[in-house]
């Protein structure tokens, strides 16, 4: 195990695989989703639990492009597009060897 050499945030997209990271906050100025309650995706990110002070853990990115990115977050796992995971921005806590 490898302590975090820098205490600023970047988004969960740059992430490798076996990171864990404490989410920093949501940008919300992406997109609004095509659904009836006309959410965003920063928005539907919150809902999916992905809040300031959370741990998540990148568990696999799928090649050949590492998209989408696996990440666990309270204890599910979601499959998030880069794009998505551009969105929360994390602090290091664990990078792997």
């Amino acid at each position: 195990m490898r302590a975090a050499a820098s205490m600023l945030p970047v988004p969960l997209s740059a992430l490798p695989r076996g990171t864990r990271a404490v989410v920093s906050g949501v940008l919300d100025d992406t997109p609004v989703i095509d659904d009836a309650l006309r959410s965003t995706v920063g928005q539907r990110l919150i809902e999916l639990g992905f809040v300031s002070g959370v741990e998540v853990e990148v568990i696999e990115a799928m090649w050949p492009l590492g998209d989408p990115l696996a990440v666990r977050v309270r204890g599910s796992t979601f499959a998030l597009r880069r794009r998505e995971a551009s969105a929360i921005l994390v602090t290091l806590t664990h990078v792997p060897s």
